[in-house]
């Protein structure tokens, strides 16, 4: 099969500040109520985009039913709201042909394209990954965006066979977490025309911008959302004091939110806060510890106090 120039790009690349939504539940169902109200919270924000079913929002426990009535639902209540703000859906599977026989059924959902993980588990080759994501991609019209994250899946997907798969023209970018510096920076580098990168590690945001990150998809700017944003405009302005002060503001958020497994703590500060009536997780997710409670807590009432 002979792959397409990146000419030939037409699909639009994810840019900025993306929120990898929590999935709300409550007594064991979709808690529809609460996502209509992060929905409505989030869509007046100057958000760029939303990954719904997403790692952080606990993808595997969901059926196909719920998960296209959490894509449905909130893709209504944008529509109530008048806001045009693109959906991506996390996908996620070690089997080719499956992924390749689902993604067509999504033809006529309402999103503009699909946050896939390298496959997990199996730990294929890179000629491996470059088979498996091209058959992704012949499956589809909807924009692929690649998910790169080897400590949870077990193989890394290399800059030569991710800078290969670039040249497909609906293979618009990839969240990288290949927790490799080096690796980041030289994909940056080498990435071409219309093919983003954005960071998928919170701890990283501000070097990764800093780097030449396209953005990032962050589950940590569920909360003090601003600062985020602020930290993705200040770099867009060139103004990186400004940048490194709402950095600052986050310095002790971001640890504290992945002290026990995301989104554990997420969902217990957004029941805290109102926003979501329930912190329910599905197992083998569990809630947050007493203790963490407490310093989630803690920090509830610092930022009302300061407020």
């Amino acid at each position: 099969m002979e792959i397409p120039s990146s000419s030939a790009r037409s699909l639009a690349s994810p840019q900025g500040l993306w929120l990898p939504l929590i999935t709300p539940f409550r007594d064991g169902a979709l808690d529809k109520t609460s996502l209509r109200r992060l929905i409505r919270h989030y869509g007046t924000l100057e958000l760029d985009g939303l990954v719904l079913a997403g790692t952080t929002g606990e993808s595997l426990t969901l059926d196909e039913d719920e998960t296209r009535q959490l894509v449905e639902v909130s893709a209504d209540e944008l529509a109530r709201q008048g806001r045009r703000l693109p959906l991506y859906l996390g996908l996620s599977g070690s089997d080719t042909r499956k992924l390749a026989k689902r993604l067509p059924r999504l033809g006529d959902w309402p999103i503009e394209g699909c946050l896939i993980a390298c496959p997990y588990y199996s730990r294929p080759s890179q000629a491996g990954l470059i088979a498996h994501f091209n058959a992704l991609a012949d499956s589809t019209q909807h924009s692929i965006l690649i998910y790169n994250i080897p400590y949870r899946t077990g193989v890394n997907l290399g800059n030569e066979a991710m800078l290969r798969l670039a040249e497909r023209p609906n293979i618009v970018g990839a969240k990288d977490c290949c927790a490799d510096p080096a690796q980041s920076a030289e994909l940056i580098r080498l990435r071409p025309p219309g093919f983003s990168v954005l960071t998928g590690e919170d701890a990283f945001y501000h070097a990764a911008l800093a780097a030449g990150a396209d953005g990032a998809i962050l589950a940590s700017a569920h909360l003090e959302t601003a600062s985020f944003i602020a930290i993705r405009d200040a770099f867009a302005l060139g103004d990186e004091p400004a940048a490194d002060i709402a950095w600052r503001s986050l310095a002790e958020l971001v640890p504290l939110l992945f002290a026990e497994p995301n989104p554990a703590a997420l969902k217990y500060w957004l029941w805290r806060t109102g926003l979501i009536d329930s912190g329910e997780l599905r197992l083998p997710m569990t809630p947050v510890s007493a203790a963490l409670a407490a310093r989630l807590d803690g920090a509830i009432d610092r930022l009302k106090s300061a407020a």
